[in-house]
């Protein structure tokens, strides 16, 4: 593991993503800064860190014989990674948002992007940023749903120890997917999802409002809604909401 440590960066998953274009680089190694300006969520959201108070870092992993088929065990096997961390600081009411954000009750504590090289049927690598709020107290008002550890627990937490429990977690993880524990990881994700089975408004991408509740994730990663009529949908990311 090697842990390259910047003071400022544009962005993590960037900076690593050019690196691993110029360089071998050794598996899990981590790219951390203490200010980053055009961090990045998923569909190119942005995202907002305060300098100095948050972990914004990204990892780049080695895959061993996981084909692009299970890839949605990947998503797992890392919010898992984040999720117990986080549940072993005693975050309450903890869980993850499909696919990888991590809520304390209805507010986001964590994002993570995912983004996946490939070669042949299998994924080659991936390079995981990872945003946590860790000890910033005061949001933009743009952002009304968020939390922190700190708001959390009311304790300032040590970046680097965290970071070292996250790394921790992250490897055991891919391990199970590795050796393909992919029931084990569906079973973990799907035990703490949110809203599951639970009856939910959702709005689609036509702002069209309709009632179901969350069932389960596809094959192909997509989120699975049972409608009125029992029937499923499957959503892609952006492709559906829940008010």
């Amino acid at each position: 593991m090697k842990i390259i440590k910047l003071d400022a960066i544009d962005s993590t998953n960037s900076f690593l993503k050019n690196l691993s274009l110029t360089s071998a680089l050794e598996n899990l190694t981590v790219v951390v800064t203490q200010k980053q300006s055009k961090g990045r969520g998923q569909q190119e959201s942005s995202w907002i860190s305060e300098p100095y108070k948050n972990l914004t870092f990204s990892v780049f992993i080695s895959l061993n014989d996981v084909k692009i088929i299970h890839r949605r065990y990947l998503n797992f096997a890392i919010s898992l990674s984040i999720y117990n961390v986080l549940f072993d600081k005693k975050i309450s009411k903890l869980s993850i948002k499909w696919p990888n954000d991590i809520l304390s009750a209805n507010k986001k504590i964590c994002g993570i992007l995912i983004e996946n090289s490939f070669f042949g049927d299998k994924i080659k690598s991936a390079i995981v940023g990872i945003g946590l709020n860790v000890n910033q107290e005061i949001f933009p008002n743009s952002l009304p749903n968020v939390t922190s550890l700190k708001l959390e627990t009311k304790i300032t937490s040590d970046l680097d120890v965290l970071l070292n429990d996250i790394l921790i977690e992250l490897q055991n993880n891919i391990k199970l997917l590795e050796s393909k524990y992919f029931h084990l990881l569906e079973k973990q994700y799907l035990d703490v999802l949110y809203k599951k089975n639970i009856p939910t408004m959702f709005k689609n991408s036509k702002d069209e409002i309709f009632m179901g509740f969350i069932s389960g994730v596809s094959d192909d990663g997509n989120l699975q809604i049972q409608l009125e009529d029992d029937s499923i949908a499957e959503f892609g990311i952006k492709e559906v909401s829940i008010l």
